[in-house]
Parts: C-alpha cells; sequence; structure tokens
C-alpha cells in the first residue's frame, strides 16, 4: 500500500487542523479561567454559568452506581442557562468574597429542575467536604477530555503508515478518488427512489459515501435502512454522532427495528430509554458478574488487612486477579459477541472498553455538526465511512472567531461533498412542509430539487390560512438591545408582540381544539436574551400558560432535529445601520423556517435584515406566496 501520493499535501492539511483546534481550546481554556477567576459570581449568576449560595440535599447511589448528591439554590428569576445535564461542574465557596475551589471535586451534572440539580461525584467523601464548605457554589468546569481525544487522533492520523487509516486519509485530504464496489442493486419498495439510490450507495462504497439529508427528507429513515442492510453482509458496525442526543436518537430508532445496540458512554449523558442498552448495564447483568463483585469486595478486604504481606495472602491475591481478569475478559468479550451495533459519540469513541476494537463500517450522523479533528477519532477503527446530514443545516460549534473565520466550522462531510459530488445522494422528498414553506429553503440551498410529498403538500392549519406570514415592525421604532455580560441581544418590544399575535393565534384555533388536535408551537430566535424573556413573558401570560404542554421555547440549535405544527420567529435585529450579526449565519436562518409543518410566523424589521441578500429574498418570496403585514405604530392622540 501507498502511504500516500502527496505527504506533504496531507500533513499541512492535518497540521492547519491541530492548530485551528489548539486556538479554539485556548480560548474556551481562556474563557473559563476568566469565569473564575476575574468574572463575579454575581455575572456568572445571570449568565447561567454559577449557581451560588447553594445547599447541598441527600446524596444517594443511582441505577449505574454512581455517588450522586442533590444541590439546591434559592429561587431564581435568571432564564439563561448553561448548566445543563452532562455538563461537567466544580465546587467553590466564597470566603470574604475570595472564591477558593473545594478539594478538586469534579462532577457532572446528571438532572437540572428549575432550583434543584443532581450532580454526580467521584466518591462518597465529597458529600462531607461540601457539607462543611463555606458559602458553597456550584459552576462549569474546562473539561479537557474532548480536546485529548482530538489532538491524539489527529497525530495518529497524520502518522499513519502502510495501513488502512493511511489510505483513507489520503482520500479525505483529497489525494486519492473513493472507489465504489460492483454490487447488485437491491430493491426497497418502502423508500422513495432517492432514498433507495441513498442505500444502495452505501452498500456499493468501498471507502466514502454521503447521505445528504435536507429537512424533513427522511435521512434517518434512509440511515436505518443503510445500516440494517449492512448488517446482512457484516457482523458489526459502529454508529457515531457529534452529540449525545443524536446518537441515542439513531440507537433509538435501531432498537425498535429489533437490532442489538451496545449504547457506549457516560450513563448521565444518555437518555433514560437507553440506560439498559448501555455497556455498564449490559456488565451488570451479566451471569458472571455477581462472582466478580464477590471476587473484588474478597480482594480489598485481603488488601486492607495487616497480614496481607504474607506468603499465603500474596498467593490467594495473585489467584483472585487471576480470577478477576479472566471474567472481566469473559464478559466483554460476551457483550461484544451479542452485539450488532456499537453506538457512541465521536469523542466517545476513544472509550476504553473500544480499545483494540476495529469494524468494518462506520456511520456518522448528523455528520454536517461534526469537528473535522472528531471525526478522525473513530476512523482510525474502521474500513469504510457513512455520512450522513446537511452542511446547510447548523454547523459545529465553535466560540473562537478566528479559528472559525479560519475554516474550523467547515466539516469534514461538507468538504468531501464540494471535492467528490459523485459519491453524495440528496434525499429530495420532504415530508415534513407545505410546499410553500418549503419551497424558499429548496430554492436557496436545494437548487430548487426538493418536493414536498403529497401527504404534506398543501397541509394547512384551517383551509383561509396562510402557511407563511411576515409581520413587518420597521414602523414600529422597536431597538435591540445587546447584553454587556453575554454579548447576546434582546428586543423587548419584538417579544411582547409575538406575545400578543400567538394570543390571538390562540384565541382563533382555541384551546380546546389545540389540546384535542395536539397541535404543537415552538418559538424561535437566534438570541439566547431574548429566549429568557419570552419564557418569562409566557410564564406570566395565563392564557398560554394553559397550553403549555404544547409550547416549545429555545435557540435556533435547540430546535434541531424537532419540527412542530407552527413555528413562530423573532428576528430580534433593529438598527439603523442594517447590522444582523449573528444572522449573517444563513445555515441556522435555513434550520429555523423549517421547522414548521403548517405555518411559518416571522416577526422582524425588514428594512434591517432586507440589506441582506437572502432576507430580503425571504420577504419578497412572502409577499407573493403568503402574507406580509407592515405594522404601524399607534399616534398619540
Amino acid at each position: 500500500m501507498n502511504d500516500t501520493k502527496n505527504p506533504v499535501s496531507n500533513n499541512l492539511s492535518l497540521i492547519k487542523q491541530q492548530e485551528l483546534l489548539r486556538m479554539e481550546y485556548e480560548y474556551e481554556k481562556a474563557q473559563y479561567l476568566e469565569m473564575s477567576g476575574k468574572t463575579s459570581i454575581e455575572k456568572n449568576i445571570q449568565t447561567g454559568r454559577c449557581w451560588y449560595p447553594v445547599r447541598i440535599g441527600r446524596s444517594f447511589y443511582n441505577s449505574v452506581n454512581q455517588y450522586v448528591i442533590e444541590v439546591f439554590r434559592n429561587p431564581s428569576e435568571v432564564e439563561e442557562s448553561e448548566l445543563e445535564p452532562g455538563r461537567s461542574v466544580c465546587f467553590f465557596e466564597n470566603r470574604g468574597n475570595e472564591r477558593k475551589f473545594i478539594g478538586n471535586i469534579i462532577g457532572t451534572i446528571s438532572l437540572v429542575d428549575e432550583n434543584r440539580m443532581l450532580v454526580v461525584v467521584p466518591a462518597e467523601s465529597a458529600k462531607t467536604i461540601l457539607m462543611n464548605a463555606e458559602n458553597p457554589g456550584v459552576q462549569l468546569y474546562f473539561d479537557e477530555t474532548s480536546y485529548k481525544a482530538m489532538f491524539a487522533a489527529l497525530n495518529r492520523s497524520a502518522n499513519a503508515k502502510n495501513n488502512r487509516l493511511a489510505e483513507l486519509r489520503d482520500i479525505i485530504c483529497g489525494n486519492v478518488k473513493p472507489e465504489f464496489r460492483t454490487d447488485f442493486p437491491v430493491r426497497f419498495p418502502w423508500l422513495n427512489k432517492s432514498q433507495e439510490r441513498a442505500v444502495q450507495k452505501v452498500l456499493g462504497v468501498r471507502d466514502i459515501s454521503i447521505v445528504h439529508g435536507p429537512p424533513g427528507t427522511g435521512k434517518t429513515t434512509t440511515l436505518v435502512e443503510a445500516i440494517y442492510e449492512t448488517l446482512r453482509r457484516e457482523e458489526q458496525v459502529i454508529v457515531s454522532a457529534q452529540s449525545n442526543a443524536a446518537v441515542d436518537w439513531i440507537a433509538e430508532k435501531l432498537i425498535e427495528r429489533g437490532i442489538s445496540v451496545l449504547r457506549v458512554g457516560n450513563p448521565l449523558k444518555v437518555s433514560d430509554a437507553l440506560l439498559n442498552a448501555t455497556y455498564e448495564r449490559r456488565y451488570e447483568a451479566h451471569p458472571d458478574y455477581h462472582e466478580l463483585w464477590s471476587l473484588r469486595k474478597n480482594l480489598r478486604e485481603i488488601l486492607s488487612s495487616k497480614d496481607r504481606h504474607e506468603p499465603s495472602k500474596q498467593n490467594r491475591i495473585y489467584k483472585i486477579k487471576n480470577r478477576i481478569t479472566e471474567i472481566e475478559i469473559k464478559i466483554d468479550a460476551d457483550i461484544f459477541a451479542e452485539t450488532k451495533v456499537v453506538a457512541c459519540t465521536l469523542v466517545g469513541s476513544a472509550n476504553r472498553v473500544l480499545e483494540r476494537k476495529y469494524f468494518n463500517t462506520l456511520f456518522v450522523d448528523e455528520a454536517a455538526q461534526a469537528l473535522d479533528a472528531a471525526c478522525w477519532i473513530p476512523i482510525s477503527k474502521v474500513n469504510r465511512v457513512v455520512f450522513a446530514g446537511d452542511h446547510f443545516q447548523l454547523p459545529p460549534t465553535v466560540k473562537c472567531m478566528e479559528a472559525k473565520n479560519e475554516g474550523l466550522d467547515i466539516t469534514m462531510m461538507e468538504k468531501l461533498a464540494r471535492k467528490y459530488p459523485d459519491i453524495v445522494t440528496l434525499l429530495n422528498v420532504q415530508y415534513r412542509m407545505n410546499s410553500d414553506i418549503m419551497r424558499f429553503s429548496s430554492d436557496w440551498f436545494y437548487e430548487g430539487d426538493l418536493k414536498a410529498d403529497p401527504s404534506v403538500a398543501e397541509r394547512t392549519l384551517t383551509s383561509l390560512d396562510y402557511p407563511i406570514e411576515w409581520y413587518d415592525t420597521r414602523n414600529m421604532e422597536f431597538r435591540e438591545e445587546q447584553n454587556s455580560d453575554t454579548m447576546s441581544r434582546i428586543n423587548k418590544e419584538e417579544a411582547e408582540l409575538l406575545i400578543s399575535l400567538f394570543e390571538n393565534l390562540v384565541q382563533t384555533l382555541t384551546v380546546e381544539k389545540i389540546r384535542d388536535e395536539n397541535i404543537d408551537i415552538g418559538i424561535i430566535s437566534p438570541y439566547k436574551k431574548q429566549i429568557g424573556y419570552i419564557r418569562h413573558l409566557v410564564k406570566r401570560n395565563k392564557l398560554l400558560r394553559s397550553i403549555k404542554k404544547n409550547i416549545s421555547i429555545n435557540t435556533v440549535d435547540g430546535f434541531q432535529g424537532q419540527e412542530k405544527d407552527i413555528i413562530m420567529i423573532s428576528m430580534v435585529r433593529g438598527n439603523d445601520q442594517g447590522k444582523i450579526g449573528f444572522l449573517n449565519d444563513l445555515r441556522r436562518m435555513n434550520v429555523a423556517i423549517t421547522r414548521a409543518r403548517m405555518k411559518l410566523i416571522i416577526l422582524g424589521d425588514a428594512e434591517t435584515l432586507n440589506h441582506h441578500a437572502f432576507y430580503r429574498k425571504l420577504y419578497e418570496y412572502i409577499r407573493e406566496n403568503g402574507k406580509i403585514t407592515e405594522l404601524e405604530k399607534e399616534k398619540d392622540s
């Protein structure tokens, strides 16, 4: 095997990724140090990165034998929060405004419920330490584990020689064209033609294939079918994605199809529905686990005894350790022998239980949200790769603007799709949106190739309804404000108008109809500060509280993968300079405008937004195919 046709090119490409990743790492670490040292506790509370003061409640072992402590804060009106399940946190105490970290206790959040949090800590001793702390608090912690795994993967890939990883690197870096096998086409009459083509291409690919799934086109359905058919030809595959939520979603669909799935990763970050599929649960459920547990207990007792150095005890220790190793190897082998799909995040593929494990095929879902460096981690374990996603929707999260501007958010999938269009299959029939809602996105992002399935093409809330509307606030003199702490933006008047329009919509449809037909409504804004204010207004509104189970309010990122009958979008920006900042990211706006099944409502200052060609075209499209309402400020009498 040739290691490379152009080793300099390969190394430069990977060295560039290392440089950009280093910039992101340094930026995120500096932010954490700023938060921990210079930023006041009060500011960290307001930006949702800290709870203070806190009270330590009860403690217990959870279902996967991890020690959990309960943490309470005083009732808070702060809506923004970065303290979410799966995030790492540390504890501190406040002694006369001097912050001191407590005993290097690093925990992982397993639950956040308004003013209550459950945190998994390393040992029972943590509770005693925290109970004795003076004015304790909890804040986000900078966990370097992911970065270490990504840097290691980039180094491993750059240095690969005379192996399959070196061949895949050459293809991905653009020096060798990917190949397909000759494969007899299999028919799938329950799929549409583009989905069928995608599965056929997956089965025939030797190196790399891409399933390009725009909003509502059944990407998950297609991917599950491709995995199912691949398993008719291979013993086992690995399925991965950038986020735990994406991994859980595809894993649940595979289990519904009757496929044996092993979920590898931190159980705290796994959905409840998949707990029984985790490695830890499978391990504990093994018939030999009881003997293993007894042996481990016996070993601890001997090692803690005073006469542990006596020859007879040393011999006993040696035999117990050997038996423990035998059982551990057997349990691990049995678990993987019964598994058809190993499911984990991209970073999770570096988990110790996957060391020296090798697979023929890797499926990467939501690949357009995955950092290039993260993809290299599982690629080193496989022969071929199938990417699935949409590079016209949400990009990876990159916090360092310099790294972003130099291309850190351009994903491996996007680069491959541009370089090798022959490996891409576009799914072109969508099953979510009314055709009027779909068409603008199709024309702007997908060259007009999308079409609405007849089952959804003409679907509306009422026969007289416009599927897409824009309430133009240019004459309302609404103005955005910027939060000095978070740099997020808010437009209170626009939020209040949205609530008023929302009330009118509910009254028109009636609460009874919404409940009986389970009509769901999503409210989206690109800005967290605006989302926080809208949530506050909804909580105060008696009519909207009566249907709170039917309402979801979140940022664009929070709505990725979701769909609602009605979507209302608050654009926020309103200024004389035509500056739209964050709204320049059109991929995020593509996500926002394609969440609605039957009705899309946009609120925004068209004069500000129309400085950008995308929003100007969208405004014109809605004028021709929907309804524009130009609002006027009421004059004083």
